[in-house]
């Protein structure tokens, strides 16, 4: 797992919505920023609002999420999320972490009602999904560089 200093972009990526998150400079904490709409062919629109973000806040990491079964499967929506991924980074050359992000529109659904949200949820779930999904890399990378001898922990 990558230890670059700054800001992190979290992405949950669908085919309709792709919900955008930020982390604070120091990669410490998450937090959802907006959701970009497209149509699940043409990405360039969002390609082009992803590039902004990157350049405004001087982000040195992006984390996509993998869309995949329950089950661990690829899901059908993984390829197109793969095809986004490559076409992000050959416009921004910055590393790209995959995560696994079952179950993060369930407990992106869970945290609102507990919240007891009572906004427009489709307008929000994806932001707090990409929320969850960069908050769950934060805490690993933290936790890798707390362990001595740890890729994480080593000096460069």
């Amino acid at each position: 797992m990558t230890k670059q200093p700054g800001r992190w972009l979290g992405l949950d990526f669908g085919l309709a919505r792709i919900g955008v998150a930020l982390s604070d400079p120091l990669g410490i904490t998450a937090r959802g920023i907006e959701t970009l709409r497209w149509n699940g062919r043409d990405a360039e629109p969002a390609l082009l609002r992803l590039e902004e973000l990157l350049r405004e806040h001087g982000v040195v990491g992006i984390v996509l999420g993998q869309p995949r079964r329950t089950d661990g499967r690829a899901s059908a929506s993984e390829a197109e999320a793969e095809s986004f991924a490559a076409a992000l980074t050959a416009r921004c050359p910055l590393p790209v972490v995959r995560v696994d992000e079952r179950f993060t529109t369930v407990l992106a659904h869970r945290l609102l009602s507990e919240l007891d949200w009572r906004g427009d949820r489709r307008r929000v779930i994806d932001q707090v999904a990409a929320e969850i999904i960069l908050q769950d890399f934060l805490n690993r990378r933290a936790r890798e560089a707390a362990v001595p001898g740890s890729e994480a922990a080593d000096p460069d």
